[in-house]
């Protein structure tokens, strides 16, 4: 099921706490505040499951670019939650190269659980369906030469969402 608001965040939250929600609620993100920020106002705290999204993870890993046999070494103590070990595995590259991403875990040390076991137990760890959705959204209302009132867009996005929730079918007539 999808939903987009064009800026109006509140709404949205609306909209998703209104929904039938399992009594724990994964939310996966990039680390980026604001999807933090809007994931704060989905169900209490303690309904909720913040997932730091394991690709990013590892995209911002690889960005660190040390030896590649101690940047494998970190990824695999983060794949099973050992932040620790992977903080002090960091410590030893250079620390121009580390910093940052020492910070970014830290930051979000909450959302980094054991990733291996979330997958065994089936539980997301990564954001493609949802980036996957948003490419889908951005084909309609990216459409070459096509320019949108800012009061049109959420009656295209709202159309949009509901083509693909299957709530209505759309025909191409030759």
């Amino acid at each position: 099921m999808c939903n987009a608001k064009f800026q109006d965040n509140q709404s949205l939250l609306q909209w998703v706490n209104e929904q039938n929600l399992e009594k724990i609620v994964t939310c996966l993100g990039d680390g980026h505040p604001g999807v933090w920020n809007l994931v704060a106002g989905i169900k209490e705290e303690k309904y909720r499951r913040e997932i730091l999204d394991w690709y990013h993870l590892k995209e911002n890993l690889y960005k660190v670019k040390g030896c590649l046999k101690k940047i494998k070494k970190i990824e695999s103590y983060l794949w099973f939650g050992l932040i620790d070990k992977a903080l002090q595995e960091i410590s030893s590259l250079p620390e121009n190269k580390a910093k940052n991403f020492k910070n970014y875990l830290k930051k979000h040390r909450s959302r980094i659980p054991d990733y291996q076991f979330l997958q065994k137990l089936g539980i997301d760890i990564g954001s493609g369906s949802v980036e996957s959705k948003i490419k889908q959204m951005g084909l309609r209302v990216k459409i070459a030469g096509a320019q949108w009132k800012k009061d049109n867009v959420s009656q295209i996005l709202k159309l949009r969402c509901a083509y693909l929730n299957g709530d209505i079918s759309l025909s191409i007539c030759a």
